[in-house]
């Protein structure tokens, strides 16, 4: 069954109300079981243990991963087998949908445990009852969820934002449940092709693993420049490239995920990295600016700039077409003249918003209080702040699947060095508030819209992302719990690492001693990145998205290493360049590279994300690390 989309032409020249009536008319599979108790159980369990991965892996790396095509061909896989052995029946296609919905739901809520929550715990030196933390990550994950979708019109109906990683998930689903004879098994040899190069790369990357089936003399380094450092050592003003993350990874993950975005992001993303990696930092280092190399010290100076003009590009850009929203109001309050939402009836009804974020926010501002003695002015005044960087991380989700939750949080921590100085935990849980809520709404966009482009509801799945931040917060706070068993000595520690919670704390010691406390470098760099962001936003306005530059891509590279930039560029480049050079459409490269690009990238995120997880618990548990 072949996804159906609007032209790049009919993106540009149809109204909102044009693409929902072609949405309903063309996409939409009302009829079809959805939301059942069946999606709804399998969702629930799959996003618990999923959960626990993400949990593992961010204590690792401060680094969270998408679960969604996984625990997709997870479910499709169990009930396949189910039918097979005529205990059940298949999954339907939107069943299949709310379910990753849940479970992907379930896997992103454990973020605050291996940032804001474990900062507060390590500076304070004072354990946060489990109750306390199962409460405040609900409540945040919640507000998320309620401050998306009223974006949702906005980013998924009418600008039609890629996000890659849910596009892939959409794309995966539609191969699965294929029925198109030839070319349905076409597609699925693609996809399985692209994930078992995908699996086998991630395969040979571990030392650990080949060690043990003893081909260590095939292992691939993990990063291909490796190999031009036994020889010799490349630099830039005395600091060697891979001190400055300006590194070539072997694996093709980020590669595919590069694929499913567009050329002007990833010329975006690549000016950016070769501005902040191969100019601004050599010089900066050297200067002693920045101390010390390595990606963390870098973006505690790279990142000010970044996020200034993401903020600026992202608030122009809302602020320049502000219909859609201003619609979804008077369309609440019966004041559009016969210009009804004609989807009124399957997307959540605006009331929900308008009663929910003022009482989840006040619970939120409560919870805050209560628990972590921040300020009733302080958490009254993180709620708007939350819409602000839902915009900005929106955007950033859109065009690239990463959300730069911790690059959000250390701007609410600079807010929070001028109106709270010298408030250490008030800067921690604030920017916990924002960064958090913010990283949530972004995360349900992500999985509504493969629901968009398979013709699932919006209502279920908003219901289902609900029930997957309950499934999460049951499953991995308790086990978070009794991994550090109430030793807080254990907490950053060698045994957790817990990356982002390091920076969350030292950025909060810093910022709290003032604004002033910046080097003048990082100030200058927020009011030069502002006034850049807004400036190429005008200039995208007034071309109508034809300038080659994006404000929201040139900023998030301030916040990415060169490696992920430059991974997703090259993917990007690549599938441009394949259009252009490849002209045959019957030939098998053409039905690969341009006929089925999403399918070939889904694969190859499906196989190496998959693998990767495996590979982290063989490691972990079997083979110790």
């Amino acid at each position: 069954m072949a996804i159906q989309e609007l032209t790049p032409e009919q993106l540009r020249t149809m109204t909102l109300e044009e693409k929902d009536r072609w949405w309903l008319k063309n996409v939409f599979r009302g009829d079809m079981p959805q939301l059942t108790i069946r999606s709804a159980l399998t969702g629930m369990m799959l996003g618990g243990v999923l959960s626990l991965t993400n949990l593992y892996v961010g204590i690792k790396t401060g680094w969270t991963l998408g679960v969604g095509i996984s625990s997709v061909i997870l479910s499709f896989a169990f009930f396949k087998l189910l039918s097979k052995m005529r205990l059940g029946r298949e999954m339907t296609l939107l069943e299949n949908n709310a379910m990753q919905s849940i479970a992907t739901s379930a896997g992103y809520m454990t973020a605050p445990l291996i940032s804001s929550l474990a900062a507060y715990m390590v500076v304070t030196q004072k354990p946060i009852p489990i109750l306390h933390s199962l409460v405040w990550i609900i409540l945040l994950n919640l507000l998320g969820v309620l401050f998306a979708f009223p974006l949702k019109k906005r980013f998924i109906n009418d600008e039609q934002l890629p996000f890659p990683e849910g596009f892939a998930a959409g794309i995966v689903m539609d191969n699965l449940h294929s029925d198109q004879g030839r070319e349905g098994i076409f597609k699925a040899k693609i996809l399985a092709g692209g994930a078992a190069l995908s699996a086998m790369i991630e395969i040979f990357r571990s030392e650990k693993v080949m060690e043990a089936i003893r081909l260590k003399f095939l292992v691939i380094p993990e990063y291909w420049d490796e190999l031009i450092y036994k020889f010799w050592t490349p630099k830039i003003l005395d600091t060697p490239l891979k001190e400055l993350t300006i590194r070539v990874d072997t694996s093709i993950v980020m590669v595919a995920a590069g694929g499913l975005m567009g050329t002007k992001t990833a010329l975006s993303l690549l000016l950016g990295a070769f501005i902040n990696y191969f100019l601004l930092a050599p010089i900066l280092i050297q200067k002693g600016i920045i101390v010390g190399t390595g990606f963390k010290n870098i973006t505690m100076w790279a990142l000010w700039g970044g996020v200034a003009m993401m903020t600026t590009s992202s608030l122009y850009s809302f602020l320049s077409k502000p219909q859609v929203i201003i619609t979804s109001f008077k369309g609440l309050f019966g004041r559009n003249k016969g210009k009804q939402d004609i989807l009124k009836d399957i997307e959540l009804p605006m009331r929900v918003f308008l009663v929910g974020i003022p009482v989840v926010g006040a619970l939120t501002v409560w919870a805050g209080h209560s628990f972590f003695g921040v300020h009733w002015s302080m958490g009254i005044i993180a709620i708007p702040l939350v819409f602000l960087f839902t915009l900005i991380a929106v955007n950033a989700t859109g065009l690239t699947s990463i959300t730069p939750t911790g690059a959000l949080g250390k701007l609410t921590q600079l807010t929070y060095s001028v109106l709270s100085p010298g408030n250490v935990t008030t800067n921690i849980m604030t920017a916990g508030i924002t960064g958090e809520a913010a990283g949530s709404a972004s995360n349900l966009l992500m999985d509504i819209k493969p629901g968009y482009m398979l013709g699932g509801k919006p209502r279920h799945q908003a219901i289902g992302h609900v029930l997957g931040i309950f499934a999460g917060a049951f499953v991995a706070v308790p086990v978070f719990y009794a991994i550090f068993h109430g030793d807080l000595s254990l907490l950053i520690s060698e045994k957790l690492p817990m990356p982002a919670a390091q920076i969350w704390r030292a950025v909060a010691e810093i910022l709290t001693k003032g604004l002033s406390f910046l080097h003048p470098t990082a100030q200058l760099a927020i009011a030069i990145g502002a006034l850049i962001g807004l400036g190429l936003e005008i200039i995208n306005q007034r071309t109508h998205g034809k300038f080659p530059i994006s404000g929201v891509g040139l900023g998030l590279a301030f916040v990415l290493k060169f490696t992920d930039s430059l991974a997703m560029a090259i993917g990007a480049l690549f599938f441009w360049y394949m259009g252009r050079t490849l002209k045959n459409k019957k030939g098998v490269a053409y039905r690969v590279f341009i006929d089925n690009q999403e399918t070939a990238c889904a694969g190859a995120i499906a196989g190496g994300s998959i693998i990767g997880l495996v590979l982290i618990l063989i490691e972990t548990l079997v083979l110790g690390g």
